[in-house]
């Protein structure tokens, strides 16, 4: 018997919806709403779970076959600015924006795909166990809703995350440990015309250690950048405080702290040879993953796009999602791709087929973890 199929004018309307409301990170409530009327919808039962900086939606839909192991399914809410006014254009099967606003498919994609997915189900009643699902808040601003989510309310031991770009089939199986730091120098002020001399400047002590500590490339693995300089009040006086803000990422533990270490040590030596004070503050944004060529999880999610007529590629990113945070969680979590192209970037851009074809894998993945958990 033929599978039911994805409906792709309403996947369509949901998307278009959904790319209509405005929803820069901790400013998600109207497409928050949005969801939770869609997810109510398609049989779902949801709850808002609220935290300090905004607020997480979680679903769950029950199974109509016993014994069978939940499965989480999750995106997030938030996308990069600017979005307010987009203006959409559809022109030869591609989606796009027109103007500055960027698309916003990043990760509205996933939104809708997870959506027309659980809407099928309800509708052709098709045989499924229990599903659980997140959409997380604040993701671009560093993964604050997947960080404040409270598990003890997720049963899930398996989910996938829908959150990367590329063409459809490409599923994540490892990304890095990402570190923030701030590095604040402290100087000595002193008029810059009349006695610069007696000043010690926290600028020039701060580009220093710019030209001097391992930045960029390290290695196959691991990524340096300092981003952000800021110091200095006029131009006549010699700057007393100076702040460099940079981050490390890596997919092997030891070469980030020894990257790290080289940093921070070189930059120590630096302000102490100029007679200078340094705090350094540092931040761990989340732990790398890394999911097995052999493991069940990733073998079952190549058969599922081999059932969809998509041929599954395994990549390695140097970029963090949700998956970082779920993987640390003890949930075994993939990050596939929607089919969103050139994000972060006014270029932005999703094709139609993509879209039907994202939501596609969602539908089976659903229908056929009935037989993974049996394996």
């Amino acid at each position: 018997m033929k599978k039911p199929d994805i409906n792709k004018k309403r996947l369509l309307e949901t998307f278009t919806a959904l790319l209509g409301v405005n929803s820069p990170s901790f400013d998600e409530k109207e497409i928050g709403d949005l969801l939770v009327r869609k997810l109510k919808e398609s049989g779902c039962r949801v709850t808002v779970q609220k935290y300090a900086e905004s607020f997480n939606v979680i679903a769950f839909k029950d199974g109509n076959i016993t014994k069978v192991p939940p499965l989480l399914l999750s995106g997030h809410m938030d996308t990069i600015e600017p979005t307010k006014g987009i203006r959409l254009s559809l022109l030869n099967n591609k989606i796009s924006s027109t103007g500055s606003p960027v698309l916003g498919a990043d990760d509205k994609s996933a939104l809708a795909q997870i959506l027309e997915a659980l809407t099928v189900l309800e509708e052709k009643k098709l045989s499924h166990g229990d599903i659980e699902i997140v959409f997380t808040s604040a993701e671009e601003k560093g993964l604050y809703g997947a960080r404040n989510l409270d598990y003890q309310r997720i049963k899930s031991r398996h989910a996938l995350v829908l959150d990367s770009g590329g063409n459809v089939g490409k599923l994540v199986i490892a990304a890095p440990a990402h570190i923030t730091y701030e590095m604040r120098i402290t100087g000595k002020a002193a008029h810059a015309g009349i006695e610069p001399e007696k000043g010690i400047s926290a600028i020039r002590v701060a580009a220093e250690i710019i030209s001097s500590a391992p930045d960029g490339r390290i290695n196959a693995g691991t990524t340096a950048n300092i981003g952000i300089i800021k110091g200095g009040t006029a131009t006549n006086v010699v700057s007393k405080e100076a702040v460099i803000s940079g981050e490390l990422r890596s997919h092997d533990h030891t070469s980030l702290q020894n990257t790290k270490r080289t940093i921070f040590d070189t930059a120590r030596k630096i302000a102490k040879r100029n007679k200078a004070k340094i705090n350094i503050a540092e931040h761990e944004e989340y732990q790398s993953f890394r999911i097995d060529e052999q493991d069940r999880f990733l073998q079952f999610m190549d058969n599922v796009l081999h059932i969809c007529g998509i041929k599954p590629t395994h990549t390695i990113t140097g970029g963090g999602s949700d998956a970082n945070i779920f993987n640390k969680q003890g949930i075994k979590t993939i990050n596939m791709s929607t089919g969103m192209q050139r994000v972060h970037s006014n270029e932005e851009y999703i094709l139609t087929k993509d879209l039907y074809r994202g939501s596609l894998v969602v539908l089976n993945a659903i229908t056929e973890f009935v037989n993974f958990s049996k394996e």
